[in-house]
């Protein structure tokens, strides 16, 4: 039996985690997990899998975490300290699936000899890419990418050696407005943006595919999980979601990872790695499906993209200004402060008024790059609220 820890338990990858999990009894033991401030739906977990240590990260709902395990035996914690110390509990793997910037500290510090890490955070790599595979190398970390684009790439690399790749892919379903005009764009509101065509995903990830920046966010951690430069890596508008990834290599063959759009199929590859596990995840019918169509990302539409883009080509810190001015610009939309074109707009300021530094070489580095960041995107956020819906 594997024993497996969950960071970000109640949210959408730990939630997929877990209907695997008791799909497949006997074969995974929870040993610890991590949530960010629902104390009710953490503690359900708990008392139903009896993990050994569960943490909370929110300091202000601990009390009601430890009231709610009273009496079960299961040690817990709250704060930031005690997701740490969820991360470092023995355990054959951890899933890292905590949302944002706020994933990059525990996620390193579940790093250790022998141990394998499912990366399902993209802004780990993205804020902190180098230091980040660096640290994973140094500790004899073994990781696994669980974003279905980046799954889908690392197993069809398996086809040839690295040396011989030649271009790889990602695909973007190009989101609720992949048709729309750049006035109904400017128009549109958090509820609008929240309705994906393909997937069901926590809030922050489907803004950012609204605007197309988790694909720019994608590439960058692809050029950083895989070693390929800028060049070697493109995006496609894919509608249909059904091919997550490609891989060409040098001889003209492209090798394809295909499947459903459901998180179901990259966890369950990611928790059996190597091997295949059964699984009740949805079937790929592709005569249902009938036609797989592609186009050309519209960078004059979303400007997320191209920022992004642009963002990886620069390197050093540029990355890590873009995703601590993203966050902030996001969590302004969700709440109603600023337009989605706000978003992309701030990100832009935000890059302009920031020299283009050193790539970060530590975590507190990371922290203090995007910490600066941030500071500039509030001190924005003004100037773009007339443009809120």
């Amino acid at each position: 039996m594997s024993s497996l820890t969950i960071l970000g338990a109640t949210g959408s990858v730990g939630r997929s985690t877990l209907k695997l999990v008791r799909e497949t009894p006997g074969r995974f033991r929870i040993a610890a997990l991590a949530g960010g401030r629902d104390a009710d739906a953490l503690a359900a977990l708990a008392r139903e899998l009896k993990p050994g240590f569960v943490a909370i990260a929110d300091p202000a709902s601990g009390a009601r975490l430890a009231d709610l395990l009273d009496g079960s035996g299961i040690a817990n914690g709250a704060g930031p300290s005690a997701v740490i110390a969820a991360a470092q509990w023995p355990a054959d793997m951890v899933v890292a699936a905590i949302s944002g910037i706020a994933g990059l500290v525990p996620t390193v510090a579940a790093f250790g000899a022998g141990r394998r890490v499912a990366v399902a955070n993209k802004e780990c790599l993205v804020a902190a890419g180098a230091f980040f595979m660096a640290e994973a190398k140094r500790t004899g970390t073994e990781l696994l990418p669980m974003d279905s684009e980046h799954n889908a790439i690392f197993q069809a690399l398996s086809a040839a050696p690295a040396a011989h790749v030649e271009k790889v892919t990602l695909t973007a379903s190009g989101g609720p407005f992949r048709t729309a005009t750049l006035d109904e764009i400017s128009r549109a509101g958090p509820q609008d943006a929240l309705r994906h065509p393909n997937w069901s995903m926590g809030a922050k990830i489907t803004i950012d595919s609204a605007t197309l920046m988790n694909k720019g966010l994608e590439l960058i951690e692809a050029h950083h999980l895989f070693s390929l430069p800028p060049e070697r890596l493109e995006a496609v508008i894919h509608p249909e979601s059904v091919i997550h990834g490609l891989v060409a290599f040098r001889d003209g063959s492209v090798v394809a990872g295909l499947a459903v759009p459901d998180m179901c199929v990259p966890i369950a590859h990611c928790l059996a790695y190597p091997e295949r596990m059964e699984t009740t995840c949805r079937r790929l019918d592709l005569a249902r499906v009938g036609r797989l169509t592609f186009e050309a990302p519209d960078l004059e539409r979303f400007p997320a993209l191209r920022l992004a883009i642009s963002a990886m080509e620069a390197g050093g810190s540029a990355p890590t200004v873009l995703n601590g001015a993203n966050e902030v610009a996001v969590a302004a939309f969700l709440a109603g402060r600023i337009g989605l074109l706000g978003i992309a707009a701030i990100v832009e300021e935000t890059l302009a008024q920031t020299a283009t530094g050193d790539a970060p070489a530590s975590v507190e580095a990371a922290m203090a790059c995007d910490s600066d960041a941030r500071a500039i995107a509030h001190s924005l956020l003004p100037k773009f609220a007339a443009k809120a819906s």
